[in-house]
């Protein structure tokens, strides 16, 4: 066997490895107890970023990619919800029936919105429900 052929092995028995340690632990990321799948808009934004979230006392921590590397916690003081606008709905799609948008007012100053489906508005609504 070439020495090349022996290094292209190697590499891809090596990304075959990352695949399976990423498809695993995202798969574990969304079976923690009280996670909720939503989409996140930064209010400077207009695109919605989908990700896992789960609330620890008032802080809902928030994952994002594969894997979840990204990670935010946000420390909430107050949660209003609504219904989405017409316009939210045509970027909000594959989000499910009865959808909400949950405005999170945090505790630094500002504010960021997560929207989920209907089934998922108490886990989405945390402490603040």
């Amino acid at each position: 066997m070439s020495a090349a052929l022996a290094a292209a092995l190697a590499a891809l028995g090596l990304a075959a490895v990352a695949f399976f340690v990423t498809a695993r632990r995202s798969r574990e990321l969304r079976r923690r107890p009280g996670n909720v799948c939503a989409f996140a808009r930064h209010p400077d934004r207009e695109r919605w970023l989908g990700g896992h979230g789960v609330w620890v006392n008032d802080v809902f921590a928030f994952r994002r990619g594969p894997a979840g590397w990204d990670e935010t916690l946000l420390w909430v003081a107050s949660v209003s919800s609504r219904a989405p606008t017409k316009e939210e709905l045509t970027r909000l799609r594959r989000i499910g029936a009865d959808p909400v948008v949950a405005t999170f007012a945090l505790a630094s100053g500002g504010s960021t919105a997560f929207a989920a489906s209907g089934a998922d508005r108490h886990a989405l609504l945390g402490p603040f429900a």
